[in-house]
């Protein structure tokens, strides 16, 4: 039997890419899931694919009734809440610093870091009423590790969920909740939209996957193989840690010479 049979999981950004994968790793675990997305339509499909015990919610995680609501939902369908993964993010515009927007910049601080804050507040909140333990899982990124000409406003954003989860790591550790984070590499999904080759399009994805030591992009379920051990009681002395999904590519020395 599942470590994770029977148990209750929010998964946010549910609808499609890695978050999708993480619901159907989970289904096939045993786990009662709520799939929350800011596109309804496309969390009812997941939904309706996953069967019964899999519920969907339409929200936007950067407001914060929508959070409070997709908790108090998730109760009310199953009782209780065991697992979040708060997975939603957007990665806005492929633009270079001095043509970065304010208005940009905030709407995706907005989605990843405070959308991550408010569900990681809620998860702690649902937990002391429950009486409970659980863990959460975090999806950072290779971006928390480093910089880029472009997608500053994402850079930043991932940078500062590794605060977020090691902050709530320390407060939760005593009262038994778990919180790490999962930090992919190149992973094909719809994030950046399709953007031309020059600015980071299919071919060029291609070409940068093929840098790290593992030579190839990783795909969804790959992420929520690692997104399901860190939910699970087998990571059970496992907290605060930010685990690198990415072919190796932050084990490179970007000044040492490449090797073919």
């Amino acid at each position: 039997m599942s470590a994770l049979q029977g148990k209750v999981a929010v998964v946010t950004g549910g609808g499609g890419g890695i978050g999708a994968a993480v619901c159907r790793r989970l289904a096939h675990d045993g786990a009662l899931i709520a799939v929350v997305d800011v596109d309804g339509a496309a969390a009812a499909r997941l939904a309706a694919e996953l069967g019964a015990e899999t519920f969907p919610i339409e929200a936007d995680v950067s407001r914060e009734e929508d959070v409070v609501r997709y908790i108090r939902e998730t109760v009310d369908r199953f009782g209780r809440i065991d697992h979040h993964h708060l997975n939603a993010g957007i990665a806005g515009e492929l633009t270079f610093l001095p043509d970065a927007s304010v208005g940009e910049f905030d709407q995706v601080m907005a989605v990843n870091v405070r959308g991550a804050f408010l569900g990681v507040r809620e998860a702690f909140r649902q937990h002391a009423v429950q009486g409970s333990t659980g863990s959460i899982v975090v999806t950072a990124s290779i971006c928390s590790f480093g910089g880029g000409a472009d997608l500053v406003a994402y850079h930043t954003s991932k940078h500062a969920l590794v605060g977020l989860v090691r902050s709530a790591a320390v407060y939760g550790g005593p009262l038994g909740i778990r919180v790490n984070a999962v930090a992919p590499g190149i992973v094909p999904t719809n994030l950046l939209g399709t953007p031309s080759v020059s600015s980071g399009g299919d071919a060029g994805t291609t070409a940068r996957s093929r840098l790290a030591p593992l030579r190839r992009a990783g795909t969804p379920a790959e992420i929520a193989n690692v997104v399901a051990f860190l939910l699970a009681d087998e990571s059970a002395f496992v907290t605060g840690s930010v685990y690198s999904v990415d072919g190796g590519a932050v084990a490179v020395n970007p000044v040492r010479p490449y090797v073919e």
